[in-house]
C-alpha cells in the first residue's frame, strides 16, 4: 500500500454527508489548532430532490442486506444520541414524514440545546440532522432518539453537546462529522470515556486521510462501502467506496486492539474500524423540509455519515439485550476480538470481508484494511455475539 498524494486544503474536513452523486469534501490540514477547529458540511448533489417522490435504498432493503431484519431487538429502553451542529427547524415533521413513508412507528424524539439555540439555520447541517435521526430510528425503531444540537460547528460547542449526551442517559452517541487532526487531540479523549456509553464517528468522505474524532482510540470509526443489492434487498456484493476516509493517525499510537493488524497500521492508530454503505450511487432515502440549495423534500444521500447513526442503532440493539451496557473501548475491543483473524470462523460468520475498491491511497484487501476496516456487519450473527460478550 502507498500513502495518498491527495492534496490537503486549508479548510477543515466536515460532516461526511453526500447526496445523490459522488462529492469530494474538504480534506483538512493536520496542523490545525483546536481553537480554530471547525466542522463544515461539504455537500454536493445532483439537483433531483423532489417534494413527493422517494428513491434510494429504503430501511427494509438496508435491514435485509445486513441481516438486521432477522433480529428481534428493536432498541427498546435504549437512548441513541445524535450530535449535530445547528440542527434542523423541520426535524420533527421530517421524521414523521419518513416514518409514514416506510411504515415505521412514531419516534420518541427529544431535542436538546446545551449551549443555547443556534442563531441561524444551515441547510446542509439540517439535511445531515435529518439523515442521522431518520436512519437511527429506522434501524432501532423503539429506541429513544436524543438529538443534541451544538450551537455552532466549533470544537467547544460540539464537545459540550457530546458531554450533554453522555450525562443524560445516552448508551450510544453518534457523531457524523469530523475535522482535522491536531497535536493536542488526545487531551479530548476523556470526553469519550463515560462508563456505559459508546461513541462513534464517521471516518471522512474525501478518500485517504484521517480526522478527529474518528482517530481517538475510544471512538468507533465508521468507513464506507458501495453496497449492491437486488430488488428485494438481498446482499449481492460490496466494495470499498472511493470517498471512504482511511489511513493512520498522525498523533495517536496504535491501540492494543489493532495489534493483530500491525502489518497494516504500523505503529499508529488505523482508521476506520468497521464500515457501512456510503456510496451516493447506492445511497439511501432521506426527507428534509429545510431547503438546501433551494431544494427540499426527498433526497438520495450517501457518505460515511450514514454509517455512524446506523452502527449506533445496531449497538443500541446490542445494549437492549445486555444487563450492563458496553463502554466505548470495550465495544471496539470486542469487535476486533470477534473478528479474530482473516480466515477464522468468527470473521466469516460476523463480517462481510470487503476485498475490492480503493480510497485513492489504500486498497481494500482480505482482512483489515485502511478503506473499510474489519468490514461491514452480518448483523444477525454479530449483534448476538456482542450481546453475549463479557
Amino acid at each position: 500500500m502507498r500513502r495518498s498524494k491527495h492534496l490537503f486544503s486549508s479548510a477543515f474536513m466536515a460532516t461526511t454527508l453526500l447526496i445523490s452523486t459522488f462529492a469530494v469534501g474538504f480534506v483538512p490540514s493536520v496542523h490545525a489548532q483546536p481553537l480554530q477547529w471547525t466542522a463544515h458540511p461539504p455537500i454536493h448533489f445532483k439537483k433531483n430532490a423532489t417534494p413527493t417522490y422517494q428513491s434510494g435504498y429504503q430501511p427494509s432493503q438496508i435491514k435485509k442486506a445486513y441481516g438486521i431484519d432477522r433480529l428481534t431487538a428493536t432498541g427498546m429502553g435504549q437512548t441513541i444520541a445524535i450530535v449535530d451542529a445547528y440542527g434542523s427547524p423541520t426535524i420533527q415533521n421530517d421524521l414523521a414524514t419518513f416514518d409514514a413513508q416506510f411504515g415505521l412507528p412514531a419516534a420518541n424524539l427529544q431535542i436538546a440545546y446545551p449551549s443555547g439555540k443556534p442563531n441561524r439555520t444551515d441547510g446542509g447541517w439540517a439535511l445531515e440532522t435529518a439523515m442521522d435521526v431518520e436512519w437511527a430510528h429506522a434501524l432501532a425503531p423503539n429506541a429513544k432518539i436524543l438529538l443534541v444540537v451544538a450551537k455552532s460547528a466549533s470544537i467547544s460547542d460540539l464537545v459540550t453537546a457530546i458531554d450533554y449526551a453522555s450525562n443524560n442517559g445516552a448508551q450510544v452517541v453518534s457523531n457524523s462529522w469530523g475535522g482535522a487532526e491536531f497535536s493536542s487531540e488526545s487531551s479530548y479523549d476523556s470526553h469519550f470515556q463515560h462508563p456505559g456509553t459508546i461513541y462513534l464517528a464517521s471516518s471522512g468522505d474525501s478518500g485517504a486521510g484521517t480526522g478527529w474524532p474518528a482517530v481517538s482510540p475510544f471512538v468507533l470509526a465508521v468507513g464506507g462501502t458501495s453496497l449492491q443489492i437486488d430488488t428485494s434487498g438481498n446482499y449481492l456484493s460490496e466494495s470499498g467506496w472511493s470517498g471512504s476516509g482511511g489511513g493512520t493517525s498522525t498523533y495517536v499510537a496504535r491501540p492494543s486492539y489493532q495489534d493483530g493488524w500491525s502489518n497494516i497500521v504500523g505503529t499508529q492508530r488505523g482508521n476506520p474500524d468497521i464500515s457501512f454503505d456510503a456510496d451516493p450511487y447506492t445511497g439511501v432515502a432521506v426527507y428534509s423540509g429545510t431547503k438546501y440549495q433551494g431544494q427540499s423534500g426527498w433526497f438520495v444521500v450517501g457518505g460515511t455519515s450514514l454509517g455512524s447513526p446506523c452502527w449506533a442503532a445496531m449497538l443500541a440493539l446490542v445494549d437492549q439485550g445486555r444487563t450492563m451496557p458496553l463502554s466505548s473501548l470495550d465495544t471496539i475491543q470486542q469487535l476486533y476480538q470477534i473478528a479474530g483473524t482473516t480466515n477464522s470462523s468468527g470473521y466469516t460468520n460476523n463480517y462481510h470481508d470487503v476485498t475490492q475498491g480503493s480510497n485513492g491511497g489504500f486498497t481494500s484487501i482480505s482482512g483489515y484494511d485502511l478503506v473499510t476496516g474489519i468490514g461491514s456487519p452480518k448483523a444477525d450473527a454479530l449483534i448476538p455475539a456482542l450481546t453475549q460478550a463479557p
